[in-house]
């Protein structure tokens, strides 16, 4: 894999996708960069040389802001601050979140408006280079003042304490850096304030779930076709003129994919003039429901990709040497952004609850009770469906909208916070459930395929049933369903169905 440049701007969403993965890229940071972390180091190099009093550098924190600091202990401060902020708590992110947090803050610094040595950025290079990635509860944050807690935990690493992961399993920090001869590191002036001022916890985690959820919207276009087939439904409201008599961007793609999806199909043909007059609005309105998830994709990318190429210190050190005491650190853009896609997921997961439902409710489908030979004697698919619901309703919860609440925070001075990582660990609990439920879906609609293949479906659900046959078979009689669903979810999650879908029909909008 080639290697990730850093330039401290420039970076794109599909960028990172590398960083999360198994076999992560090589980073190099650019000369300008560079020279950029150089010339920020001087500005706080003079403020120290003429004793000015500047927050960050030579003070307290939060409401302890005004209390000067004596040039003899400010390494003894920066150390402080690290250890007294590093309290998370709850399960550690995953190793690929925790990574791709350490790549974000490091582009982050290379901004040039941190202020620190360069060898605390070679020292951050050394650590993702020998895969020493730290251990990072995800519990703690509000999301303002920077992401600190969790980002405190990262830092710890570079005093040898804490711990970091080797694949699955975590171990002391100190003997991992030992082990790979890299050296511990001191902070001086800034450099704490530096590592934990800033919104990466919040970004990772939101950059991981929407990479996630750009796979789940087009498998959910996939799994409503596959639906549809099964249940003989109407390709009509598919049709192109609707859509531009209405022509949010997302709808339109959806009908997009539908109509390609569905192409060439045999099943829709046989039905047309039948006496169904309109199909469920599950399926009907696939192309307005699954749509505005895409607007809200759309959305979360413009936000996520301003901000992994961003500046959240405070202070920050400007181009031309001032230092200046602001709030780029809040989250409320990141968190607002997370609590939509939410949203949106947790309606990707209703809509195809809806018609999971459909399938397996014999006065609504035309095929066998809850999608079983023997009906009576099996019970089929009725438990999916309850899982399926039991998935979307827990949706409901987590979508409550974290970044409308606040609490005040050190002594009142932090007195407005974004609750961003709540917002995107919901977000990511939602795509996880959400991804669940699809999966259900596919293997419902490859069942209720089965029942009659006298007749070839289109393209696009020809392949997707394939894709699941080769690991799911056909429900004969009453088995085990558990392993089924968990593989069902890996083939959406995995991007597997919509690869085999994409491989015969091409790349989906």
């Amino acid at each position: 894999m080639g290697a990730l440049r850093l330039d401290g701007d420039g970076l794109q969403l599909a960028d990172l996708a590398a960083v999360l993965s198994d076999d992560p890229p090589e980073l190099v940071v650019t000369e300008d960069a560079w020279e950029r972390v150089d010339g920020s180091r001087e500005a706080v190099e003079r403020v120290l040389e003429c004793d000015d009093t500047v927050y960050g550098v030579n003070t307290g924190f939060g409401r302890l802001s005004r209390v000067r600091i004596d040039s003899h202990r400010l390494e003894e401060l920066q150390r402080n601050l690290i250890l007294s902020h590093a309290t998370g708590v709850g399960q550690p992110l995953s190793l690929a979140v925790s990574r791709l947090m350490l790549v974000l803050r490091i582009q982050a610094i290379i901004k040039g408006c941190s202020g620190v040595r360069r060898v605390l950025v070679e020292r951050l290079l050394q650590l993702y280079a020998h895969d020493l990635i730290p251990v990072i509860p995800e519990q703690g944050s509000v999301g303002a003042s920077g992401d600190l807690a969790p980002l405190a935990h990262m830092a710890l690493v570079l005093f040898g304490i804490g711990e970091v992961w080797s694949g699955d399993e975590r171990r002391s920090a100190e003997t991992a850096l030992r082990e790979a001869n890299v050296d511990t590191l001191a902070l001086t002036a800034k450099e704490g304030l530096a590592l934990i001022n800033g919104t990466q916890c919040m970004t990772a985690i939101g950059v991981a779930t929407w990479l996630h959820a750009t796979t789940l919207v087009k498998t959910a276009d996939v799994a409503a076709s596959l639906s549809l087939e099964a249940l003989r439904g109407s390709a009509e409201p598919f049709r192109e003129e609707v859509h531009l008599a209405r022509p949010h961007a997302g709808q339109v793609a959806t009908a997009a994919n539908m109509r390609r999806l569905l192409e060439g199909s045999e099943i829709t043909l046989s039905h047309l003039g039948c006496d169904k007059v309109q199909d469920p609005y599950s399926l009907r309105c696939v192309p307005q429901v699954h749509g505005t998830v895409r607007d809200a994709l759309s959305y979360g990318q413009k936000v996520l990709e301003v901000e992994v190429n961003a500046a959240t210190d405070n202070p920050l050190v400007m181009s031309g040497g001032s230092i200046v005491s602001a709030g780029n650190f809040h989250g409320q853009p990141v968190s607002q952004a997370m609590d939509l896609l939410g949203i949106a997921l947790a309606t990707l997961a209703n809509i195809s609850e809806r018609r999971i439902e459909t399938m397996v409710n014999p006065d609504l489908s035309g095929l066998p009770a809850f999608l079983a030979h023997d009906p009576g004697m099996n019970s089929g698919f009725m438990i999916p469906q309850v899982v399926a619901a039991s998935l979307a309703s827990e949706n409901k919860s987590l979508a409550h909208p974290a970044s409308i609440d606040s609490i005040p925070t050190s002594a009142n001075r932090e007195d407005h916070v974004s609750m961003g990582v709540t917002a995107a660990r919901h977000a990511r609990d939602i795509c996880a459930n959400t991804a669940k439920v699809l999966g259900i879906e596919v293997i419902c609609g490859a069942q209720g395929l089965s029942f009659d293949r006298g007749l070839r479906a289109g393209s696009g659900p020809e392949a997707a049933f394939a894709a699941v046959r080769a690991r799911v078979p056909e429900l004969e009689s009453d088995r085990w369903l558990a392993p089924d669903v968990v593989v069902a979810e890996e083939l959406v999650s995995s991007g597997t169905i919509l690869a085999a879908v994409e491989a015969v029909i091409g790349q989906l909008e």
